[in-house]
């Protein structure tokens, strides 16, 4: 049973030194009895301590990690039911399917993994494929996995519900860490061996959420702990109810037998590529853990992709791009310097706007912890001598020639600051609407 807030707070140091993120250590115990926070955030607890709360701390879904090298992830580990209410931290993974049978296994899976999109700084793509065992042959349902893993760096689902075929590809595999698809009331005791034995995340295929509940209750009673749920639905409506009860139980009712991320498969419930991604759509916004779809294109993946980065971004906080000098249209030493906030939407629109003035241009990017410019300049975090100092130490001096800096039309006010902490340095003051950058650039001269 799950300890309550003053039973935790026994337990911690009372320091009240406020490096967990909150003030006190009752206000950090109450947090780790409603399982909004991690006691890893407390550097003082001693070990025996840890030891008793690590249940009260464990979030509510566990987090499950899989794969290996560039794709390697985690689903689950969310404490939320909606992500106003703090943020969701792990974010689904996409897969596309393919058959051990398929005689364009590899090709497939190398476009896939060439769908890559770079956006606010991170990089997009689908991580994972789904491989079904279609041959009922160990050696091909092997090969197929080998040669995936040496072609591509895409993580791996190894779907079969054979365990004699399972297990040496499991264990041939296993420093890739796939998760083994699926567990059944027939074969859940032999494939809980597979998974325990590799290491490997399992994940559990029932009809409905009691099978679920009795299967992952007894794989965890064999020692089993990274588990993912699939709860057989396969029509909208259904899954749709069945993620929704899987959720508020473990989050709500901190029921642990469904404290596990789920699996789902748009790609077996309709033929329709749109509509799968339709389904899948709803299941990004609505706790799919894994997102198993058929085959995957361009034009279906990456809108998955935004809404995933939307759904998965803090909503407390602004979307920001990394700060530092970005080069657009390949600028030169005589090339104009801009300089504007790291705000993701107005560096897209700035930049998108340079970009097709087609003017060589530098781009400097100032962290104001993602504000747009006139509310980092009322906030103090763009002002004169704040911009002027990032300008000496970004390293911009050492790729222009001149002196000549362009600041946001709304930003005027900060010229008079700049000159003082720039002498030397003429400062331009820029139009206010990113719009009216392309005729301003062209005209722009060096002095």
């Amino acid at each position: 049973m799950a300890l309550t807030g003053i039973e935790i707070f026994k337990l911690l140091p009372k320091t009240n030194c406020g490096e967990c993120g909150v003030p006190t250590c009752l206000a950090f115990a109450m947090n780790l009895a409603a399982g909004k926070a991690e006691l890893d955030k407390c550097p003082y607890v001693s070990e025996e301590a840890r030891e008793k709360l690590a249940a009260a701390s464990a979030p509510p879904i566990r987090p499950v990690k899989y794969g290996s090298g560039d794709t390697a992830s985690t689903v689950g580990g969310e404490t939320v039911l909606f992500r106003h209410e703090k943020t969701f931290f792990n974010p689904c993974g996409l897969a596309g399917t393919l058959l051990d049978t398929d005689a364009d296994l590899v090709a497939k899976a190398k476009v896939w993994a060439g769908m890559q999109w770079e956006r606010v700084g991170l990089n997009l793509r689908p991580g994972l494929v789904f491989l079904k065992c279609a041959s009922n042959d160990a050696a091909k349902f092997e090969a197929a996995a080998k040669a995936l893993c040496e072609s591509t760096d895409l993580s791996l689902v190894l779907a079969c519900e054979d365990p004699a075929i399972m297990a040496p590809v499991a264990k041939a595999l296993a420093d890739k860490k796939p998760i083994l698809y699926a567990a059944t009331n027939q074969n859940a005791d032999k494939m809980c061996a597979i998974a325990g034995e590799t290491g490997c995340p399992l994940a559990v295929k029932a009809v409905d959420i009691d099978e679920a509940k009795d299967l992952t209750t007894e794989l965890t009673e064999a020692g089993l702990k990274d588990l993912l749920i699939d709860t057989g639905a396969r029509d909208i409506s259904g899954l749709l109810q069945d993620q929704i009860a899987v959720r508020r139980a473990a989050l709500l009712k901190l029921d642990r037998t469904l404290g596990f991320p789920t699996i789902v498969f748009p790609g077996e419930m309709t033929d329709d590529p749109a509509m799968q991604v339709a389904i899948a759509a709803s299941m990004v916004a609505k706790y799919g853990g894994i997102i198993v779809l058929g085959e995957l294109t361009a034009e279906s993946v990456f809108p998955l992709l935004l809404e995933r980065l939307n759904i998965y971004t803090d909503p407390q906080r602004p979307m920001t791009v990394t700060q530092g000098i970005f080069e657009i249209n390949g600028p030169g030493p005589d090339s104009p310097v801009l300089v504007t906030t790291n705000f993701s939407l107005t560096y897209f629109i700035v930049s998108g706007e340079i970009e097709s003035s087609r003017v060589p241009s530098w781009l400097l990017i100032k962290d104001t912890e993602g504000l747009s410019v006139l509310t980092a300049w009322a906030a103090g975090k763009f002002s004169g001598d704040d911009v002027g100092m990032f300008v000496k130490k970004c390293g911009i001096e050492e790729k222009i020639n001149h002196k000549s800096l362009i600041i946001p039309g709304y930003a005027a006010a900060i010229v008079g600051d700049m000159e003082e902490e720039l002498p030397g340095w003429n400062i331009k003051v820029g139009p206010r609407e990113a719009a009216h950058l392309a005729k301003f650039l062209k005209e722009w001269k060096p002095e």
